[in-house]
């Protein structure tokens, strides 16, 4: 990566924007290299394209719509521009949408809290800042991200959740929690008289992933009732307003700063209120040192650590249930591979990091399930440089200062240029666990296989050792008590903070046999 040098007009406010305006109103690129981006049309009403190629209040709850429009008819393109697409508008920054995985790779890994690095971009959080707070792991760049990230590594990381004892502390709990939820499921498909139900199983995996942050990891002791009737609802409004929020609040006012007067803003007010009491309810074991805090180095005082709980427990909550239910959700269309993962795991009664290595069909499961379906379906970036980067493959492009930058891991993983047959062995567009059999044979690194479930870089999730655990033992343990099927072929995504199966993960049960 290579920096512009610094000069007069990184000192005069508004001066870069003005010398943009003749390039914006000709319609020249800002780009440069041989990786250059095609231009995209803010407006383009006989195209045909989903929507605009931008958020609004019309089209804000399909953002993966959004980004199918960058790419409209970009298969009819066979150079860069076929998978970089850009947005310039007169008296605004570029907007560089990428679905190219070099340029994912190069730009994650570009990404960090050195002087001409990317930011993580703050646009797309502003919901989420203005309903945690400012100072936090997620919303923070520079010298802020890289002290919060210090805080956070200890507890998160892969060298502490797998210490024997501290692993077996947590993997009997997590093994308690799982085996208590699904003794209700047992329980509900007895008491209806019937060897099938038909549910939909994303409330019962939430209610999993809620219990197993905030008593098996955090050393909480709130009831299942408490999290179901109370805390899981009100979290569930809370993400459901980050995202409109995000959109629509233009003058940037906290909600929680509006007067009563509706009974909108009454909800919203009492969801933050029970948030924030859930936050409390987590920090109070701190004292005690018990579970992480037995971890935590950090001797910051418990208000500085508030905001950052708040998003650990949404983000995590969001990410870990959009995970197993995506899973879930492939699983209950593709019986056989179903019975594989029942194979592999009908014996394992105790999950090790050893034991998770070694289920290697249920790894392909979830590297597929985090491959088709990602969680975080774009990661944002923001250059703070004029910037050159080149990607693994020595293709270069110059990107703008100031340019926002979507790295589209949702279409970027299902193209057939990058995922399909001539590379795996099967289409790009369809869940199947083997192609990472025959990616492994084929030699290929893992460097060219990245899937980006959990982020890339030095930004890479901090959750994703617990996130793995976590979902790789509620799956294991639910296809080993129970057959599960979709009577629906098809499952399409809805997206928000992420991505979860449309259908609630609705799926027809039945016991297996002892």
């Amino acid at each position: 990566m290579q920096n512009g040098t610094s000069n007069l007009k990184d000192h005069l406010p508004g001066y870069r924007r003005l010398s943009r305006l003749p390039k914006q109103f000709l319609a020249i690129s800002p780009f440069d290299g041989d990786c250059m981006p095609s231009r995209v049309r803010l407006f383009d009403p006989r195209s045909g394209r989903p929507t605009q190629p931008f958020p609004h209040r019309w089209n804000f709850e399909d953002p993966v719509r959004i980004l199918e429009t960058y790419f409209w008819n970009a298969e009819e393109e066979q150079g860069p521009g076929r998978h970089n697409r850009y947005l310039d508008v007169p008296g605004f920054a570029p907007v560089l949408v990428t679905r190219d995985p070099g340029m994912i790779r190069a730009i994650a890994t570009a990404t960090g809290d050195r002087e001409g690095q990317f930011d993580r971009d703050t646009l797309p959080s502003v919901g989420i800042a203005r309903a945690t707070g400012t100072d936090t792991l997620l919303y923070a760049n520079g010298a802020e991200w890289k002290k919060q990230r210090k805080i956070a590594a200890c507890p998160f990381g892969k060298t502490t959740l797998f210490q024997p004892e501290q692993f077996c502390e947590f993997a009997d709990t997590f093994r308690e929690t799982v085996r208590g939820r699904i003794d209700v499921l047992r329980q509900h498909l007895a008491a209806s008289g019937q060897e099938t139900v038909d549910i939909p199983l994303e409330p019962e995996v939430k209610v999993v992933m809620l219990e197993m942050l905030t008593n098996n990891f955090f050393g909480a002791e709130i009831s299942y009732e408490e999290l179901r009737e109370k805390y899981v609802p009100a979290l569930e409004r809370v993400i459901d307003h980050i995202v409109s929020d995000t959109v629509k609040n233009r003058l940037g006012v906290p909600w929680r700063k509006f007067p009563s007067l509706s009974d909108r803003i009454v909800r919203a007010k009492a969801d933050d209120a029970t948030f924030e009491e859930l936050t409390q309810r987590i920090l109070a074991p701190r004292g005690e040192k018990k579970a992480l805090w037995k971890q935590f180095k950090s001797d910051a005082p418990d208000a500085k650590l508030i905001s950052n709980l708040k998003v650990f427990l949404a983000g995590a909550l969001e990410a870990t249930t959009s995970y197993a239910t995506w899973a879930i959700s492939h699983l209950a269309r593709h019986p056989d591979a179903q019975e594989k993962v029942f194979e592999e795991v009908k014996d394992i009664d105790v999950y090790t990091p050893e034991i998770l290595a070694g289920a290697k069909y249920l790894r392909a499961v979830l590297d597929e399930t985090l491959r088709l379906t990602p969680s975080l379906y774009f990661l944002p970036r923001r250059a703070t440089a004029d910037t050159w980067v080149t990607s693994a493959d020595g293709r270069k492009m110059f990107i703008p200062w100031g340019t926002h930058l979507l790295l589209d891991v949702w279409h970027a993983n299902r193209h057939e240029d990058h995922w399909g047959v001539e590379v795996s062995g099967y289409p790009a567009n369809v869940f199947e666990p083997d192609r990472w059999r025959i990616l492994a044979e084929s030699g290929r690194a893992a460097k060219d296989t990245l899937h980006f479930g959990f982020g890339h870089g030095p930004r890479v999730c901090p959750g994703k050792h617990l996130g793995e655990l976590e979902v790789g033992l509620t799956v294991g343990a639910l296809v080993k008590t129970f057959r599960f099927r979709s009577e629906l072929p098809q499952n399409p995504a809805r997206a928000g903070v992420s991505t979860k199966p449309a259908d609630g993960t609705r799926v027809c049960m039945s016991l297996r046999s002892p």
